[in-house]
């Protein structure tokens, strides 16, 4: 009997004389000893909450159920005060009526009045009689005596308002300089090398690029030179561009449909301190 005690309690990893015999002689405050002798109470809490949790569950739908009825049920009580029904006492005949209300405020109106179409007889005008002279051309129709001359002004007496001539951008032959690019490139070199570079921007070793727009105009002079942009801090730049955009020859003038056009044309020079 005692050895099938003995051979029950050796089987079961969790009794607890398999485990001291096991764990004899050996720190028990902590490891295996400590989980096999709490197995069946940790088994016993688990199965608890899971049962627990089980009935919570389960029970959720009447617990919502019996929310709602409580609910409607206080939805469904009314207060019921009693009303005084006690009739009004008679109205006195002998006292004065209460004064009218006073009239709403009157706006500022204007009446308007729909205009009125008559349909007017229209008289045409009979168109002036043509005699052999020929009349003077003028903004209103007057009769001649007949004894005055007609005198027709000569060529050159009359004001006539100047045409503006038309500038173009790009024209079938564009204008060119004497001896092409190459050799305008080398104009502006020399010319810039005489006039010299501005004192302040040398020193300072500002370098940049101006931008020079201007018109070369149908018979090749350089006109209405103007500065598209200019150096940033080198105003001295700006000048020396200008004036050697002034300072250039005749160009051979644009042309378009074989005449002789103005065309405007963009420069530009660059200014370099090595």
């Amino acid at each position: 009997m005692a050895e099938e005690t003995l051979f029950n309690e050796w089987t079961n990893v969790v009794a607890k004389g398999r485990n001291e015999l096991v764990f004899e002689n050996k720190n028990k405050a902590y490891g295996a000893y400590q989980i096999r002798m709490g197995y069946n109470r940790t088994i016993f809490k688990a199965l608890t909450i899971a049962a627990v949790s089980f009935l919570v569950i389960v029970s959720i739908p009447s617990i919502m159920d019996w929310l709602n009825k409580q609910k409607g049920e206080e939805v469904a009580k009314v207060d019921i005060t009693a009303v005084d029904l006690t009739p009004p006492p008679p109205i006195d005949k002998t006292e004065p009526p209460p004064p009218p209300p006073p009239p709403p405020p009157v706006m500022e109106t204007v009446k308007f009045t729909p205009p009125i179409v008559k349909d007017e007889e229209v008289i045409d005008e009979p168109p002036p009689v043509q005699t052999e002279e020929t009349p003077q051309i003028s903004t209103e129709t007057h009769e001649g005596t007949g004894g005055d001359e007609i005198i027709i002004p000569t060529e050159g007496t009359g004001v006539v308002a100047p045409v503006k001539e038309e500038i173009f951008t790009i024209v079938e032959q564009m204008p060119s300089f004497p001896g092409g690019d190459a050799a305008m490139m080398k104009w502006i070199k020399d010319k810039i090398e005489s006039i010299g570079y501005p004192q302040m921007e040398k020193e300072a070793g500002i370098s940049g690029t101006c931008y020079v727009t201007f018109v070369i105009d149908k018979d090749g002079n350089v006109v209405d030179s103007k500065l598209l942009r200019g150096v940033s801090g080198g105003p001295g730049y700006d000048k020396v561009a200008l004036a050697v955009v002034k300072a250039m020859p005749k160009w051979s003038a644009g042309k378009q449909n074989g005449r002789s056009v103005s065309v405007q044309y963009n420069l530009p020079i660059k200014f370099t301190i090595r």
